[in-house]
């Protein structure tokens, strides 16, 4: 699709229009897509602006980063929100802080299960503690199960004693689920403290727990 053709389906009103004309822009350098993309950034289909947030973080500039912070900060759908943090980690370590912000700040379970999965990728154990712990003071499952699978990540780095220390404590979590993702963090761990709460667990109540806990001392 030429960039005159993509000019005007992204002022269709077929939103389907519009996305093809985003997933054109593919094909061309930053200078050309990001005057685009960022023409769009209020755009009244959340897809639309999800693309434009993707498409931010694979057309990477200084307008590009500014845009992609403003998506974060202010659109109203988690989905763009956790799509934007997604392509702002690919800034590298210029976007920590601000995905920590943001993982404080934005209590959606999808944008913070985005910024784990982010930070889990990047170097910078102690950032990556932080919204771990963040995460599991917080009330969503799957933020929490998600803060723990990372903590047990933090095995081997400098926050691994702290870390472990974390996931010790909900070892007798009420919730089965919550025990289970314990029992796969330990494994990380070559410590006697983690090796006795495996043995715990191996005697859990819940024969999932327990199953997790064999798993993860094989």
């Amino acid at each position: 699709m030429d960039i005159r053709q993509i000019e005007i389906s992204l002022k269709s009103p077929n939103a389907q229009d519009r996305l093809r004309a985003l997933t054109a822009l593919r094909e061309y350098g930053s200078d050309v897509a990001v005057p685009l993309l960022t023409s769009k950034l209020k755009d009244p289909e959340f897809l639309v602006r999800s693309f434009v947030a993707m498409g931010l973080g694979n057309k990477r500039s200084d307008e590009s980063y500014a845009a992609l912070l403003n998506l974060i900060q202010f659109d109203t759908d988690p989905n763009v929100r956790a799509e934007a943090s997604n392509s702002l980690s690919k800034y590298g370590d210029m976007s920590i802080s601000h995905l920590v912000t943001t993982f404080q700040q934005d209590d959606h379970w999808l944008v913070r299960r985005s910024i784990l999965a982010a930070l889990v990728e990047m170097s910078c154990p102690e950032e990556l503690y932080s919204i771990c712990i963040c995460g599991l003071a917080g009330e969503d499952p799957t933020v929490r199960e998600a803060g723990i699978d990372a903590l047990g990540l933090l095995a081997g780095t400098v926050k691994e004693t702290d870390a472990l220390q974390q996931i010790l404590a909900l070892k007798d979590a009420q919730w089965w689920r919550i025990r289970m993702h314990v029992a796969r963090a330990l494994k990380r761990f070559d410590s006697p403290d983690a090796k006795a709460a495996l043995g715990e667990l191996m005697k859990d109540e819940d024969h999932r727990v327990v199953a997790a806990a064999l798993d993860s001392s094989l």
